[in-house]
């Protein structure tokens, strides 16, 4: 009788939690695979071979690795805030000393099923050692200088093994998501505002270090037609087919700057090109659309959450994707240099999207366990 009970006690404990779901952030991050995955076949010419098979077995693995996160309860991921980061942290050390080499940069670890690139789990797991950190945290030790040291340092540690590797952009990211949790947690603007002058003052002094790849970057986004066959090749391109998409676009597997090979890459960091060439104007504000019903979930999800560090991890999560997106669709419109920022779970890349799903997991926990507190 009291195992029934208990037995009784548990399945009712799952379907609560199975009906705390959002549903809503659920569709939202389903189409954005759909859409994902539909695009992934056309950059393969409209046949399923290397790319689409392999997006959409990440998809899957990490679609239902995120539904399993939800049920975790969210006091498991304010317990390891300080060791997941710690562990990227150590992964980022063996990437440096051991990782694979590819195209000049040394980002990522053979596991023999993925290629991991720890900077992109950093991420997340910035986030998520920020947020523990400030969790219940007292308003007035908020701004001391030991606190914000403290911080600069979680920030400035990966920053700096990413940049060696080197990957400019994906440190710079990973700085924005704990930046993020900076300005949610309550630091003074103004701390914001002298870091804002101090990096325009020191720009000449940190263009001076920059590799020859990156100035090269820079000059391109400054005038594209300097080298029009060569750096600027790119950007041009894909400027040319956005443009061509027009406001209907040119219809399902019927681009030309894609089938006729004008764009390289377009897998990857450049695929809202493709996508925008395909379904034009129509099809690109559907696609902010999800993002942008994406991003409001998250945000309520924040909201609704009863612990301080749930609140904290929606929001500065929810802001880093709004800026993953921006900076993304800026760079392949020209407006702002390459920085190597793909789109989320629309590019094709395994890292990525396995640190966008772990998040998303995460948000749905948050949502899941709403009423639960941490001490």
């Amino acid at each position: 009788m009291y195992q029934h009970t208990r037995l009784t006690t548990n399945r009712l404990g799952f379907l609560q939690k199975f009906k705390n779901f959002d549903y809503i952030l659920l569709v939202c991050i389903l189409l954005l695979g759909f859409i994902s995955l539909t695009t992934m076949y056309s950059t393969d010419g409209g046949k399923i071979l290397f790319h689409t098979k392999s997006h959409f077995i990440k998809l899957i693995i990490f679609t239902l690795m995120m539904l399993f996160i939800s049920f975790i309860s969210i006091k498991f991921w304010f317990l390891i805030g300080y060791l997941s980061y710690l562990i990227v942290v150590g992964l980022l050390v063996w990437t440096y000393f051991f990782g694979v080499t590819s195209s000049g940069s040394q980002r990522w670890i053979d596991l023999y099923f993925i290629n991991l690139q720890p900077s992109e789990l950093m991420k997340i797991f910035i986030i998520l050692c920020l947020a523990r950190y400030f969790h219940r945290m007292k308003l007035e030790n908020v701004n001391s200088i030991y606190t914000i040291l403290t911080s600069l340092i979680i920030i400035v540690l990966p920053m700096g093994l990413v940049i060696v590797q080197p990957d400019l952009g994906t440190s710079l990211l990973i700085a924005i998501s704990g930046i993020a949790v900076l300005w949610f947690a309550g630091i003074n603007y103004k701390y914001f505002i002298y870091t804002m002058l101090g990096f325009i003052i020191s720009m000449p002094f940190i263009i001076a270090f920059l590799k020859p790849y990156q100035k090269l970057r820079v000059l391109t986004f400054l005038d594209p037609d300097r080298d029009p066959l060569g750096a600027g090749y790119q950007i041009i391109q894909s400027k040319i087919a956005v443009g061509s998409g027009g406001i209907l676009g040119k219809g399902f597997l019927k681009g030309t700057q894609s089938y006729l090979e004008f764009l390289p890459e377009k897998h990857t960091d450049f695929i809202f090109t493709l996508f925008s060439e395909e379904f034009g104007f129509v099809g690109s504000v559907f696609l902010l659309i999800i993002y942008a019903i994406t991003i409001y979930r998250i945000i309520i999800i924040g909201a609704s959450s009863r612990s301080y560090f749930a609140k904290i991890f929606c929001y500065s999560f929810g802001a880093a994707i709004f800026v993953y997106i921006t900076i993304n669709m800026s760079m392949v419109l020209g407006l702002l240099p390459i920085v190597g920022s793909p789109l989320p779970i629309m590019s094709y890349g395994g890292s990525s999207m396995l640190a966008t799903m772990i998040g998303f997991g995460i948000v749905m926990s948050a949502k899941v366990h709403n009423q639960q507190s941490i001490a």
